[in-house]
């Protein structure tokens, strides 16, 4: 019953090698054409607005980030419960995930739209948003938020396809609107001289497109994830089962934006130039962090697939081989980088060269080490899919906050310390204390699971041979 579709890939049963790259390739690439069509943004505001405007953009996207990677952590949480459903052949356990998802996306979205754009502003101004741009920044900011019931959405309805071995539709669904997106950004810019209000505008637009494709799909589906407007509603046991893994896993993301808005107020105090090096640095790291993040969400769903289903040694493996896949692709993808560092910012940046010599600080310690980070985003995911997602939460908090801010507010303080260099190089002392940390923990909770369920399978295979003998 998990799977009736022959397009969707099997978790429980055959190569993994195989399985685990055939699923996570659309993902792969449904995060490098996301990424592209932001990148499209960047490039059109830095062709046609200049490099002011583009740090504008660049401004607001630690906090467009910050909102992004809670709820997509949050539909971590249904992620798991969909694909754990699964494995249990849970029928009821999963159509009630799918239908309280959508109700819970709509209710998020509107709530984080009103505040984002009620509190744009002094959010912008507490990260020291420069006063030249400070106008364009807070009116890219609000259009954004608009489209965030959309975005969670797409977000939540995707999740779901993946859980059940989709990953192709989601990806289709995004070349389509990311497609669209380019052509309005051109048109709104060029044509209609809108500058940044356009392209955030084109962003709105083509994110609503996209959550209606993937909420008709799942309409169209034939086994238990099929979506049936007349059932959607909020289930009690449900919705709180999402949330107690869905949070902790969007505080663990959130972690991760907010240290690096934290790096963004440090980052001003450099000035506009540098913030649009910054900026384009970001996006190409985004790039090759995507390529990664592919791998780990299907971590997730392979794990909770397998786990849902008892296959112990099945998860242990699914966590190798995907460390296995994060490792070889981070150093290929990071020596590339590297090495055509200064061509790649060019695409970005061509009308200052503090600005690119910001950018090319940045991707020598964010890009060579990548590979850290991926291997710890493994581990949560397979923390995430045995059902313990408090533990990542905290280890985030501590592993990527605690050592960034321990460096931002101590060591870049002291006047010969205060360089790009020192203020980038928290990006791999703190992958490194996460990942180390998060192994650790992931050793013992998995231990204490596994053998749990040994335990109480054992006493149930006795209690049944015992009745049949009366």
């Amino acid at each position: 019953m998990a799977n009736t579709s022959t397009k969707n890939v099997d978790m429980l049963t055959g190569n993994l090698y195989k399985s685990i790259i055939i699923y996570a390739l659309p993902l792969m690439a449904s995060g490098f054409l996301q990424l592209l069509f932001n990148a499209a943004d960047l490039v059109v505001v830095g062709k046609f607005c200049g490099s002011n405007l583009l740090g504008a953009v660049g401004a607001c996207g630690p906090l467009n980030t910050l909102v992004l990677n809670f709820f997509m952590g949050f539909s971590i949480g249904v992620s798991v419960v969909v694909s754990t459903g699964l494995g249990e052949d849970n029928w009821k356990k999963v159509n009630r995930a799918v239908h309280t998802c959508l109700p819970l996306a709509l209710v998020s979205g509107v709530a984080v739209a009103v505040l984002g754009f009620i509190f744009a502003k002094p959010m912008l101004v507490a990260m020291g948003t420069p006063e030249e741009i400070l106008p364009y920044s807070i009116t890219y900011l609000r259009i954004t938020f608009i489209g965030m019931p959309a975005s969670l959405v797409y977000n939540y309805a995707s999740a779901i396809l993946k859980a059940n071995g989709d990953t192709r539709r989601p990806l289709l669904y995004l070349t389509i609107s990311g497609v669209l997106n380019v052509i309005l950004n051109v048109i709104f810019v060029t044509v209609f001289d809108l500058n940044i209000s356009g392209v955030a505008l084109a962003t709105a637009i083509t994110t609503v497109l996209s959550g209606f494709l993937t909420v008709r799909q799942l309409t169209r589906l034939t086994n238990c994830c099929k979506l049936q407007m007349k059932y959607v509603r909020f289930y009690k046991e449900d919705c709180l089962r999402i949330i107690k893994i869905g949070l902790p896993a969007g505080l663990q993301n959130s972690m991760f934006s907010i240290s690096n808005i934290i790096i963004q107020s440090a980052v001003n105090s450099f000035g506009t130039a540098v913030m649009s090096g910054s900026s384009a640095a970001q996006s190409i790291n985004g790039f090759q962090f995507v390529l990664l993040n592919g791998v780990s969400q299907a971590t997730v769903n392979f794990v909770g697939q397998n786990y849902g289903a008892q296959n112990y040694q099945r998860v242990k493996q699914v966590k190798r081989i995907s460390q296995l896949y994060v490792t070889v692709t981070g150093l290929v993808t990071a020596a590339i980088i590297v090495y055509f560092r200064r061509a790649l910012l060019g695409i970005y940046i061509t009308d200052s060269e503090a600005a690119l010599e910001a950018g090319e600080a940045k991707i020598l310690f964010a890009c060579t080490f990548c590979f850290i980070n991926a291997l710890y985003e493994v581990t949560a995911a397979s923390l995430r899919g045995i059902g313990s997602s408090t533990a990542p939460a905290i280890i985030s908090i501590v592993g990527i906050c605690g050592v960034r801010l321990l460096i931002v507010y101590t060591i870049f303080r002291i006047p010969e310390y205060h360089t790009l260099y020192v203020l980038f190089s928290t990006y791999p002392a703190s992958w490194t204390v996460t990942l180390l940390v998060g192994t650790i923990v992931y050793g013992s909770i998995a231990r204490k699971r596994f053998a749990y369920h040994d335990r109480h399978m054992e006493a149930f295979k006795k209690d049944t041979f015992k009745r049949s003998l009366k």
